[in-house]
């Protein structure tokens, strides 16, 4: 009997820990979650989705696209830039300064100590935040992604694998709605030798009938629709691409900085 409470008071610890750790926790951080401020802005972010973006998510996560794609640009720290903002009174001595030192890639105290240099000398210098990363240099994203990007999302779907590139900003990169859905109809059209698989099931073929429907996609010129026909998205095929374009983490936040080009 003794034997038998202790074990119950030992695995209802455990299970009590456990349900701290992955539900009560995460809850307190994260489930009274509110919009962030936007750094040097009155702004807040992100806005909430709202008609074909919103419904999109669902069509995004109905059709698995979260298997081969993640929505988390991943950042392996922040470099600093200086940069001359006015050459002053002294534009030839300031000149000179700058061309002798180095002004970027530098940490926040070597960024200091070059621009109090260039204010020394009677000129003005601005710091620049910088975020680093192989995810960002191939353009995927300005800066890392937050919890605050997901906070309107459910589902939230961040991925984990990338058979296809991240699209945590694809809105920013991509944001022409006709190469988004011609993408979802022929992705080879557009990315040669894209393993990414058609989703024509979401678009309609028929065929023309006097003029042609104002939806009918836009083919690159070396692809066309079957002869006499159109293709035409269907509503989820509009959602999803409203969803794509609605992805854009491009706002500088307290806990993932940069400045803005």
């Amino acid at each position: 009997m003794k034997n038998g409470f202790g074990v119950f008071i030992t695995a209802f610890i455990a299970l009590g820990l456990s349900w701290c750790g992955f539900v009560f926790a995460p809850v307190q951080q994260l489930g009274t979650a509110k919009q962030a401020a936007v750094l040097n802005s009155s702004d807040t972010y992100p806005l909430q989705r709202t008609g074909d973006a919103a419904l999109g998510l669902q069509v995004y996560r109905a059709n698995g696209c979260a298997a081969c794609h993640t929505e988390q640009v991943r950042q392996d720290g922040v470099v600093c830039e200086v940069v001359l903002a006015s050459a002053g009174k002294n534009p030839v001595v300031v000149s000179n300064l700058v061309s002798a030192l180095k002004l970027t890639g530098l940490t926040k105290e070597e960024a200091e100590a070059a621009s109090d240099k260039i204010t020394a000398a009677g000129g003005k210098a601005e710091t620049h935040i910088i975020p680093v990363g192989r995810d960002i240099s191939r353009g995927w994203g300005l800066r890392q992604t937050v919890a605050e990007d997901f906070l309107y999302d459910y589902p939230v779907q961040p991925g984990s694998l990338r058979a296809g590139p991240d699209l945590a900003n694809v809105g920013m990169r991509l944001p022409d709605a006709n190469w988004q859905l011609v993408h979802l109809y022929a992705p080879q059209a557009l990315v040669k030798n894209s393993a990414m698989p058609p989703f024509r099931y979401l678009f309609e073929v028929r065929k023309i009938v006097g003029a042609s429907s104002p939806d009918a996609l836009q083919f690159p010129k070396d692809f066309t629709a079957p002869a006499g026909c159109e293709v035409v998205p269907t509503p989820e095929a509009k959602q999803l691409a409203a969803y794509l374009l609605s992805l854009r983490a491009n706002v500088p936040l307290y806990d993932a900085p940069f400045t803005p080009r």
